[in-house]
């Protein structure tokens, strides 16, 4: 097997020698290549532990903030993703704002997230939460959260709720809408 692919690396690297196009149709392929790479730098991903991300839960600025936790290797997640972007875009000019906080693991922040907000062109404001102490943030987001995801908190001021479930856009929206009354 290996003695064929060697024969064949030799014939190719003869054709490209022999046939000045060749050498040029795969120089344009390399620049082709290059330039389809997703630009991983324009990704703004800020990470926090859960002290830094705390803040984020309990702002007092009459904006309805819902805050979703998620992440890339969470079917029931990506699948509601959709419905958090429209509502990011869609209740934009009426004080809300939606957070996408990320539990993926700090080693793929580079090789999944943010490929992942790139290739589904995420426009809510995503975050990373890398604190591994689990037991003792868990808690503090809500009493009742088991720590499945996705899960979500929608507050304004005094008002919270929080959801550990799925949601389809018409749930998500009347349950943002109760906040705008």
């Amino acid at each position: 097997m290996r003695r064929y692919v060697v024969i064949g690396l030799i014939v190719l690297l003869t054709a490209c020698v022999n046939k000045r196009g060749k050498v040029q149709l795969a120089s344009n392929m390399l620049t082709v290549l290059e330039k389809s790479k997703p630009n991983l730098d324009s990704v703004k991903l800020d990470v926090f532990d859960f002290k830094g991300l705390k803040p984020l839960l309990h702002k007092q600025d009459d904006v309805t903030y819902v805050i979703n936790f998620w992440a890339t290797w969470c079917r029931p997640c990506v699948k509601e993703l959709p419905y958090f972007e429209k509502l990011n875009t869609e209740y934009a000019g009426k004080n809300v704002k939606v957070i996408l906080v990320s539990l993926d693991f700090p080693h793929l922040y580079e090789s999944k997230l943010k490929p992942f907000i790139l290739n589904h062109k995420i426009k809510s404001k995503v975050v990373a939460l890398d604190d591994a102490d689990m037991n003792s943030w868990i808690p503090q987001v809500n009493e009742a959260w088991s720590g499945a995801i996705p899960a979500t908190v929608i507050y304004r001021n005094g008002k919270r709720k929080f959801f550990e479930q799925s949601f389809t856009y018409e749930e998500l929206e009347n349950e943002v809408a109760l906040f705008l009354k």
